[in-house]
């Protein structure tokens, strides 16, 4: 897949880029190696291999590192309250935007 000026330039129009015609050609080429690479990447069969939970659990053992389901964090209801402009049990009052 190669991509073309025209590609650039609808890319920079849909992110709202201007982009100067040094940048166009940087960005072509920077694209075109990506894309270059992944065609690489598709390229190399990948029947019958496992996908990794860890990159490393190929040569190691590595169990999952999972934290205890424990509150750590304070209550900071309170906290969080003090800062608004208007509250009431607890919760934050906003002005309605719908009607």
């Amino acid at each position: 897949m190669s991509i073309t000026l025209a590609d650039i330039d609808r890319l920079a129009q849909l992110a709202r880029l201007d982009l100067t015609p040094d940048e166009r050609d940087h960005m072509r080429a920077d694209l075109n190696a990506f894309f270059a690479v992944v065609e690489q990447m598709r390229a190399v069969s990948t029947d019958g291999v496992e996908p990794l939970a860890h990159p490393l659990s190929a040569v190691q053992d590595m169990p999952l590192r999972l934290r205890p389901d424990a509150v750590t964090e304070p209550d900071i209801r309170a906290a969080a309250l003090r800062n608004a402009p208007d509250a009431q049990d607890g919760l934050f009052l906003v002005p309605k935007v719908i009607e």
